[in-house]
């Protein structure tokens, strides 16, 4: 076999095996991450929220998603099941059941993106 005909063929297993390593990034970094949150991350609110809704990179599966929001001095807030905005997959919307009075408040959550990757996190926002 002549030398250009082997260095053609490295060539192109090489080609080859890039192409899979970036695939295989990019299903790793295809988790669904949190893109803004309504109240908003540190925000300072006059009016109190009757729902939080957080906006995701990707469809989410309201079925395992779970929110929770604990209030000042650790209270555990009522909130309703979570539903997804009928125009857009994205989109998580929890009615908040309890009341909220002044003070800070941490949302935590967890999804199920429509891929199948769990991710979670945490913020917070302020009623005055």
């Amino acid at each position: 076999m002549p030398i250009t005909q082997i260095k053609s063929s490295w060539r192109k297993l090489s080609a080859i095996a890039v192409l899979f390593l970036g695939m295989s990034f990019q299903q790793a970094f295809a988790h669904a991450h949190l893109k803004d949150q309504l109240p908003a991350e540190g925000a300072a609110v006059e009016q109190v929220p009757e729902s939080i809704t957080l906006n995701f990179s990707e469809g989410i599966e309201v079925n395992f998603t779970k929110v929770s929001i604990i209030g000042p001095e650790d209270q555990i807030i009522k909130t309703g099941k979570a539903a997804l905005d009928p125009a857009n997959d994205t989109k998580v919307i929890v009615p908040i059941e309890g009341k909220l009075t002044t003070g800070k408040y941490d949302v935590n959550w967890s999804v199920v993106s429509v891929d199948g990757h769990k991710t979670k996190g945490t913020y917070s926002f302020t009623v005055k």
